[in-house]
């Protein structure tokens, strides 16, 4: 449950920043302004850069939209989505806190909190009712941020088959960096994994285990490797 839940904290933590920039989008350069047929009225100049950090906070802070013509309308399911995760995170961090016995954790920005959740997975390894708390409630936030920034998490079929239930069902999720066996009937050896015992969980191999998995698998390690890299570029670079 550790790794898994360092993977979807991972995940969260890349694409967190980029539901907060379609939250507040960008404006083009008042220096670049575009031409205007000779004797119109010029458009009003788009609001300044800390004209829409300071409506970025107020939406983040209250669920407000500041008024004025100057401000561009914010899509509501992107500020639902960023309201959830950032209540979600706040809450994380503090049960987890709590349940480790540990002083309130000070203020911090959401990837500061969730970094600090990371850091204490080892101290809460002993207590599997925590962990997997943490790790549903990370895979819940970066599932709802994935959808809302309207894409499917990519997945690549892996050649070769799975050492756990010898089905050609092993899928690279270049997103969270693992590969996992999407096969409903897969059940691993390990005791201490979640497969074993919970329908929704798949056994995942985090990209440190990616030389055995090709070992016992049959996988083409370098396919492996730069299909899953190709497509991390270009779902970046949307």
């Amino acid at each position: 449950m550790t790794a898994d839940a360092v993977l979807w904290i991972e995940l969260l933590l890349r694409q967190f920043p980029e539901l907060l920039t379609e939250l507040a989008p960008a404006y083009r350069s008042p220096s670049a302004p575009r031409a205007t047929p000779s004797g119109a009225h010029r458009a009003p100049a788009g609001p300044t850069r800390a004209e829409r950090e300071e409506a970025l906070r107020a939406e983040q802070a209250h669920g407000l939209t500041p008024s004025g013509a100057r401000t561009s309308p914010l899509r509501l399911h992107i500020s639902d989505a960023v309201r959830d995760i950032t209540d979600g995170v706040i809450e994380l961090d503090e049960a987890v806190h709590d349940r480790l016995r540990l002083p309130r954790p000070r203020r911090e920005q959401v990837a500061g909190r969730l970094l600090r959740v990371a850091g204490l997975l080892d101290r809460a390894a002993g207590d599997d009712v925590l962990l997997a708390h943490v790790r549903d409630e990370v895979r819940r936030m970066a599932r709802r941020c994935t959808r809302a920034l309207g894409g499917a998490e990519p997945v690549v079929r892996v050649s070769g088959r799975c050492p756990w239930c010898d089905s050609v069902s092993l899928r690279a999720f270049p997103a969270r960096r693992a590969v996992l066996c999407v096969n409903p009937a897969c059940r691993c050896a390990d005791r201490a994994c979640d497969c074993r015992t919970d329908p929704a969980h798949r056994h995942a191999w985090s990209e440190g285990a990616w030389v055995r998995l090709a070992a016992e698998s049959g996988a083409d390690l370098a396919e492996l490797t730069a299909s899953t890299a190709d497509t991390a570029r270009r779902e970046g670079g949307r």
